[in-house]
C-alpha cells in the first residue's frame, strides 16, 4: 500500500471486526426468512464476500452492476444498469450490499427498480456511510461505518479501478485526484 497517496481511516481489523457485527446482526433479523443477498458491483464485493461468510444463514447470492460514476470522484447523477440480477427476487427478503452510501441516488433508483419486482422486503446493508452528501431519501438499515465527506478507497473501493485491493479503509490524498 503506498502510504504516500492514502491516509488509513479504518484498518483491517477495524473493518473485520464490524463486518462480524453487521454478520450477527444480519443473522438475527432474518432468522426464518427467505434471504437473498444482492451485492453491487464492482465496489461491494469484498464486503460481500467477508459479510455473507458471517451471516450463519441459509441465503441465495446475486449480483447487479451500476454505473453511476466513471472515471470520477464526484457521482454523475446518472446511473445505468450494466449487469441485471440472474434471479427473481419475487417474495424474497432482498438485502442489498453497497461498498458507500454517498448522495443515494443509485440506491435509491435500484430500490425502485427492485420494488416492482414483488420481493418481500428490501434493505440495504453498507460498508460505509457519507450522510452529508446525501440528495435521495435513502437510510441504510445496516452500517459499517458512518464517514466524512472525503474521497474513499481500499476494501473494495476504487479510484479509477485503482486501490481496490487494499486491506484498509483509506482517504485518497487530494494530490492524486485533484491533477
Amino acid at each position: 500500500m503506498d502510504l504516500e497517496q492514502v491516509e488509513i481511516l479504518f484498518d483491517r481489523e477495524q473493518v473485520m471486526t464490524r463486518v462480524k457485527e453487521l454478520g450477527q446482526e444480519i443473522t438475527n433479523d432474518y432468522q426464518g426468512k427467505n434471504l437473498l443477498v444482492v451485492g453491487i458491483l464492482k465496489g461491494a464485493f469484498i464486503f460481500m464476500a467477508d459479510l455473507v461468510r458471517e451471516i450463519d444463514l441459509p441465503l441465495e447470492i446475486d449480483f447487479m452492476d451500476v454505473s453511476s460514476y466513471g472515471v470520477s470522484t464526484v457521482s454523475s447523477g446518472e446511473v445505468r444498469i450494466v449487469k441485471d440480477l440472474d434471479y427473481s427476487i419475487r417474495k424474497k427478503d432482498v438485502l442489498i450490499i453497497e461498498d458507500i452510501v454517498d448522495t443515494g441516488l443509485t440506491l435509491h433508483y435500484i430500490k425502485e427498480i427492485l420494488k416492482k419486482r414483488g420481493p418481500r422486503s428490501i434493505k440495504i446493508c453498507c460498508l460505509l456511510d457519507k450522510p452529508s452528501r446525501r440528495k435521495a431519501e435513502i437510510i441504510p438499515e445496516y452500517v459499517g461505518f458512518s464517514i466524512p465527506d472525503n474521497f474513499i478507497v481500499g476494501y473494495g473501493l476504487d479510484y479509477a479501478e485503482q486501490y481496490r485491493n487494499y486491506p484498509a479503509v483509506c482517504i485518497l490524498k487530494p494530490s492524486v485526484y485533484e491533477k
